[in-house]
């Protein structure tokens, strides 16, 4: 069976050591990563399925938002992802965000964040890659499903995250503070967003399961596609 292809953007900074972890989990689930750090060279229809990586922060322009002197951004990669997460809602592509990527699709599908997160919920900022918050997963939703459960613990790295809610997007976890921890799409296809990073934690069965969702998701579309393909041919073909 051909593994699902998945591209993966990551940071310009921090890729050389992220990009190898989501690799390794796509692998445990059955996938096959490719990476994508500038639009040179990118083949989005030669991916069955996306994952936007951590790092940087998005630049408020993207949601309506003012720059803060704190804020490390990188125009170019909010440009690319964009333009990643556009053609993969419009080809109905499966999609997992990762921390900035979870801010990136809801920022894609009109949402907005909150610059300086854990200033405006007033609680302690973490930055760990140990799991040592915890979160609530929504009863009813995909990622409580995935989890198997109602609660983990996750690990922290970031700034930002989600206040107001894009289009088509429902809260899938939010931590003790009331801090939104986990978004996804109500209505298929596919389309997960997690505030922590998993792909350090994948000694633990429920975090594994997010990258096996997605690795799934994108069999079947590749599946889909190909079925559509067959069609196509047929009707093609003359009588």
């Amino acid at each position: 069976m051909v593994k699902p292809v998945i591209g993966v953007t990551v940071s310009r900074r921090s890729g050389w050591r992220i990009f190898p972890l989501i690799a390794f989990n796509i692998g445990l689930a059955g996938g096959r990563a490719v990476r994508w750090q500038e639009a040179r060279g990118m083949d989005l229809d030669a991916v069955d399925g996306v994952v936007i990586g951590g790092g940087d922060d998005i630049a408020p322009a993207l949601y309506g938002g003012e720059i803060r002197l704190a804020a490390r951004i990188d125009p170019a990669r909010d440009r690319l992802e964009k333009s990643v997460l556009s053609h993969a809602f419009g080809t109905n592509r499966p999609v997992l965000g990762i921390c900035r990527g979870a801010q990136m699709l809801n920022v894609v599908l009109g949402g907005t964040l909150h610059q300086d997160a854990f200033a405006h919920y007033g609680s302690r900022k973490y930055r760990t890659i140990l799991p040592r918050r915890s979160v609530s997963l929504s009863a009813g939703s995909r990622l409580a499903a995935l989890a198997g459960r109602d609660r983990l613990r996750v690990n922290a790295l970031h700034s930002q995250s989600v206040d107001r809610l894009g289009d088509g997007l429902r809260v899938a976890a939010r931590d003790d503070m009331g801090m939104v921890q986990g978004i996804e799409r109500i209505d298929d296809p596919f389309a997960l967003g997690v505030q922590w990073h998993p792909e350090h934690l994948f000694y633990a069965r429920a975090h594994r399961a997010i990258f096996r969702a997605l690795v799934d998701a994108a069999r079947a579309w590749r599946a889909d596609r190909g079925q559509m393909r067959e069609i196509d041919k047929k009707i093609s073909q003359p009588a």
